[in-house]
Parts: C-alpha cells; sequence; structure tokens
C-alpha cells in the first residue's frame, strides 16, 4: 500500500484547518490523539461508521492537521504538532487545552 499524501507545511490555510476542527468527530480525533501521542484508527474509530471515519482521517490530513502512516497493516495517526505551531503559533495548544 502506498504512503498518504500530506500537505506542505508552508500551505497549510487557517480556515482549512478551523474547518476541520469544527466536526465533533474530527475534534474528539484530535484531543484523543493530544492525549496520546499516536493511535491506529482502530482504536480511533469507535462507534462511528468506518465508511464516514475514512472521510475524517481525509479531511484531518488534507487540512495538515494529521500524519499517517502506514506500518504493516495499521495505519498509525499523529497530529503535526509543531508544523501547526510553526505555521499558526498557538493554534493547536488552544485548542487542546480547552475542556
Amino acid at each position: 500500500m502506498a504512503a498518504y499524501d500530506h500537505p506542505d507545511p508552508a500551505t497549510f490555510e487557517l480556515i482549512l484547518v478551523l474547518r476541520a476542527l469544527a466536526d465533533p468527530a474530527r475534534l474528539d480525533i484530535v484531543r484523543h490523539l493530544g492525549r496520546v501521542g499516536e493511535a491506529n484508527c482502530a482504536t480511533l474509530i469507535g462507534t462511528r461508521p468506518k465508511s464516514s471515519m475514512s472521510h475524517h482521517f481525509q479531511v484531518l490530513r488534507e487540512s495538515g492537521v494529521l500524519r499517517t502512516r502506514i506500518e504493516g497493516v495499521q495505519h498509525r495517526n499523529s497530529l503535526r504538532l509543531a508544523e501547526l505551531d510553526a505555521r499558526f503559533p498557538g493554534l493547536m495548544t488552544a485548542i487542546l487545552n480547552v475542556a
């Protein structure tokens, strides 16, 4: 299986990041990853339909919020915190610190 494409941090757009974070399911994913660092897709899906979760992962990847790497048959997800912080200082800290 080929690796996923991830946008270059120089092309991150604030409106796309905010739009990606506006969905409750995607925000849950981001907050979970903020706590654990990295998780496979199965851990993040929970009871949600797999088809809709694939879409959520894609939106998060395309906005630059999420990095997905393939390890065997698992897809491991992590936040691109350093890259996002360099582009939008303090944004992800504020998002992750909201109760």
